[in-house]
């Protein structure tokens, strides 16, 4: 229009002619419409061009939020997942390892092995979520405590190597000769954070080998700081990986709840002043670095390791194993000695065996042995003392070991320090005085060494620890989980139940209290005083002869199990806990006389009572069937979760709608996993608007989220008060 009217103007006084414009107004008009006229052009100009901008502005903002949409709607979708299938896990992992049954396992032996790894895995699983509802109530402490570093690494391997057994894996500890021995730390969370580390990097596919090296670095303060570095040749990871390694998630292709772990690891490190860090690259292998500070108990002494005899030292050693870093890291600990060591790879080895007369000891792989090289062996022996070691892992320990009476001793992978001290020690047959010479002294006085595995007692119930009613046990454990499991699980036994916390508590508490205790059940790995020391000390005062103490650790080594009973343990018990064989332990030591075996019919009287909101039976179910640790769960869910309708209400009143997905995120994980069905339904319809940003919504589910949260606190009060 204003083109048109401009152009009509123009004509207009182009009409008119020059002579008509002859006045100085006229003029004026005329230029007047001429830059009026230009500026509408430009005018039409920019509109048309800004109308082309926005159109397409439109177009790419349009694109850009249907991907932001798009990607959201992912993200949720998978962070749901992984809430909504946390607690399938259970029913996932015993699927799969009744395939694998049936595939492989062909001996009722192997089965039982298959689903112990199982249950172990899924144990772990349970034990993790209640260290994550700790973290979230902030009710983990750090303790810094005297400890043996030895200890750790000893308890780190049994475990891992249980998990793993038959693993093609080569794990290899690599320490530096100047880590201390006895340092001052949280040993609990270090062996937990180390656990969950290695777990994670064993549970990859296509490693053949996984690395831990250990080593001391001094600092400005009076602390050292140890690093422990993981290292495999793996696939690696990449960037997107990477980035969400320390967030769980539910994997779908593996049917697996991953990273619960790693995220409660992360945390422990953060609250031990430490670091952890990755790194990866894609085809070649990741690498995990540990830095933590601890304080060293005696740094003047420089030789931690002391030969007790001079005739120790400086002997010559020939070491092949079937890898040949590994062989470099057993080096490294023969060496710590001052031995001269010779290490050679398994295939110049086998090329041609070299002239071995100028060694003390031989180090071999079991596979390495055959006739020819036990003849030659023997024939070096009629002239010399010659000391042979079959080397092997603790991974393949399910195979049968080479068995001759030309090997001196068995060492098993991964080793640290102190175990090659030790075999030095024994295989040199340097006396060390031991409970077991003491107790031939005066064996009418002693009470029965139960050496053989214990055999489960089927059928076994909480109620069927009644048998022992009256009975005083001290529970030696640093675990404050295993602690509450073991209390939760005895206290309908009508027995009374102490507690220490480490060696020293126990010893205490066995030579000053007024309670005579009937049978003492020991950890080994712990702080300020390990199990072994404590059971010595306990073993000096012969009033404590006829008690009863018996081991209860991840320590499965037969050297490990053999050092327990020179102490004066008398029978050992595998963690993680088996209620049945815990059942035969007490039966042997605290029967007057012979305890019936509980029949399977005693688990089927029990009264089913129904709560309100929650499912108790799935509940257990997801907890690895065992009501203990499921109380535990509830006990901390209560805590950590219990008043969360107060934070929900108050997010959505300051409208920050990032942190109240956050929220529902861990519920719906949480309540899918102890059986809160109906607040797990409240919560996913509660995610459902936030994943489509429906806020204006969620203000009316405040009330319905007190209601449901209030009812699930009742009936877990309810449950916890009758169980």
């Amino acid at each position: 229009m204003l083109f048109n009217k401009i152009s009509m103007a123009i004509i207009g006084l182009s009409s008119m002619g020059y002579a008509e414009v002859s006045t100085s107004a006229g003029l004026e008009t005329f230029w007047l419409w001429v830059a009026l006229f230009a500026l509408g052009i430009v005018s039409i100009a920019i509109l048309f061009v800004s109308s082309q901008k926005m159109q397409k502005m439109q177009q790419l903002h349009q694109s850009m939020f249907d991907k932001q949409l798009e990607m959201e709607k992912s993200q949720n979708l998978l962070l749901t997942n992984m809430s909504e299938n946390i607690h399938d896990i259970a029913k996932q992992a015993l699927e799969k390892s009744h395939q694998a049954i049936d595939k492989s396992s062909k001996s009722f032996k192997n089965k039982e092995k298959t689903l112990a790894n199982v249950e172990s895995r899924l144990l772990d699983v349970t034990n993790d979520l209640i260290d994550f509802l700790r973290l979230k109530s902030k009710k983990i402490e750090i303790v810094n405590e005297e400890f043996n570093i030895n200890n750790v690494l000893n308890e780190l391997a049994g475990t891992i190597c249980s998990q793993f057994s038959g693993s093609q894996v080569e794990l290899i500890f690599d320490i530096d000769k100047n880590v201390p021995r006895r340092l001052v730390g949280d040993s609990l969370h270090l062996g937990q954070t180390l656990k969950s580390l290695l777990e994670h990097i064993m549970t990859q596919v296509d490693i053949d080998e996984v690395k831990l090296e250990i080593s001391k670095f001094d600092t400005f303060e009076e602390q050292v700081e140890l690093q422990f570095q993981f290292s495999d040749v793996g696939r690696g990871l990449n960037t997107e990986e990477l980035e969400d390694l320390f967030v769980p998630y539910y994997d779908e292709e593996t049917g697996t709840y991953v990273g619960l772990g790693l995220f409660v690891a992360h945390e422990l490190v953060d609250m031990m002043n430490g670091k952890l860090s990755v790194q990866s690259i894609e085809g070649k292998g990741s690498t995990f670095t540990l830095s933590l500070p601890f304080n060293v108990v005696d740094k003047s002494n420089q030789r931690m390791y002391r030969l007790p005899e001079k005739v120790l030292i400086e002997k010559k050693v020939f070491i092949v194993d079937v890898n040949y870093n590994s062989a470099l890291a057993v080096k490294k600990m023969f060496a710590y000695f001052r031995h001269e060591v010779t290490v050679l790879s398994q295939e110049e080895f086998m090329k041609n065996i070299p002239n071995l007369t100028s060694f003390d000891i031989v180090v071999l792989h079991e596979s390495l042995f055959n006739v020819r090289l036990v003849e030659y062996l023997k024939k070096i022996r009629m002239g010399k003392e010659l000391k042979v070691v079959a080397l092997n892992s603790l991974l393949q320990t399910d195979k049968k070991s080479f068995i001759h009476e030309m090997i001196d001793s068995h060492l098993f992978k991964p080793l640290n320090q102190e175990r090659v001290f030790e075999m030095i020690v024994n295989m040199y047959d340097i006396k060390v005085p031991s409970y077991e010479e003491q107790e031939q002294k005066d064996e009418g006085k002693q009470i029965q060494t139960h050496r053989k595995n214990i055999v489960e007692t089927k059928g076994v119930t909480q109620h069927s620890f009644k048998a022992f009613s009256g009975k005083n046990i001290l529970i030696v454990e640093d675990n404050i989980i295993n602690q509450k499991v073991l209390i939760s699980l005895l206290h309908h036994s009508d027995m009374s139940i102490s507690i220490a916390n480490n060696g020293q508590e126990a010893v205490d508490m066995v030579k000053e209290s007024k309670i005579q205790f009937d049978l003492v059940l020991m950890d080994i790995n712990m702080p300020i005083m390990d199990g072994y020391t404590a059971t010595q000390m306990i073993r000096l005062d012969s009033k404590f002869d006829t008690m009863p103490i018996v081991a209860f650790t991840a320590l499965v080594l037969d050297s490990e199990i053999q050092k327990m009973f020179n102490c004066g343990i008398n029978a050992f018990l595998a963690k993680p806990l088996n209620i049945g064989k815990l059942y035969t332990a007490l039966s042997i030591y605290l029967s007057d006389t012979d305890v019936v075996t509980p029949k399977e019919e005693e688990a089927e009287t029990k009264e089913v009572i129904t709560y309100l909101g929650i499912n108790i039976e799935n509940g257990i179910r997801h907890a690895n069937n065992s009501e203990a640790l499921y109380l535990e769960v509830l006990k901390e869910f209560s805590t950590a979760y219990g008043t969360s309708d107060e934070i929900f209400a108050k997010l959505i009143k300051e409208h920050r709608y990032e942190q109240v997905k956050m929220l529902c995120i861990d519920m719906k994980g949480l309540t899918g996993t102890i059986g809160a069905e109906d607040m797990h339904t409240l919560i996913n319809e509660i995610l459902h608007q936030i994943l489509y940003k429906k806020y204006e919504l969620l203000i009316n589910y405040n009330e319905k989220y007190k209601f449901q949260i209030q009812t699930l606190n009742s009936s877990i009060g309810k449950y916890i008060a009758a169980a």
